[in-house]
């Protein structure tokens, strides 16, 4: 009898408002946590502008807070941004369009769909591609604070 391998646990958080802005300050809020939890995070954005949005972002999102971070390559922070490859980490905050192929070395990835047709349906896609690999993703419905 072969081992099973544990594939990772796999959540969609979709966002009501089309607002971009929105999903990734949801996203930075979701980062905050996981990292308040001491888990170590990479965070998987499309390209280098995305990458720059949301380390400035994460700076600046909640006064009150300070979340280590930096891009790939550049220190050890806890929370990582990159686009071009994984980077080892507990958790994966996946932010980009098309998923991330090596999803199953995480303990946990977590998807941000808004309402904006082309990332809803890139979220679909994302969605049953994880479905393809034998994961059963779960869908958390959030509304969107008005303070945003």
């Amino acid at each position: 009898m072969t081992a099973d391998v544990a594939l990772p646990r796999v959540d969609f958080y979709v966002l009501e408002s089309a607002d971009e802005r929105a999903r990734l300050l949801y996203a930075c809020r979701y980062i905050e946590k996981a990292f308040a939890q001491k888990h170590t995070v990479y965070v998987h954005v499309d390209n280098a502008a995305d990458a720059k949005v949301l380390d400035d972002l994460l700076w600046t999102f909640n006064e009150k807070s300070f979340i280590p971070h930096s891009r790939v390559g550049a220190d050890a922070a806890p929370v990582q941004i990159g686009h071009e490859q994984t980077h080892p980490a507990q958790v994966l905050v996946q932010l980009a369009a098309e998923p991330l192929a090596g999803f199953n070395q995480y303990e946990r990835v977590a998807e941000f769909v808004d309402a904006a047709p082309t990332r809803r349906e890139q979220g679909r896609k994302r969605f049953a591609w994880y479905r393809d690999q034998g994961v059963r993703p779960e869908t958390h419905k959030v509304a969107t604070e008005s303070r945003y």
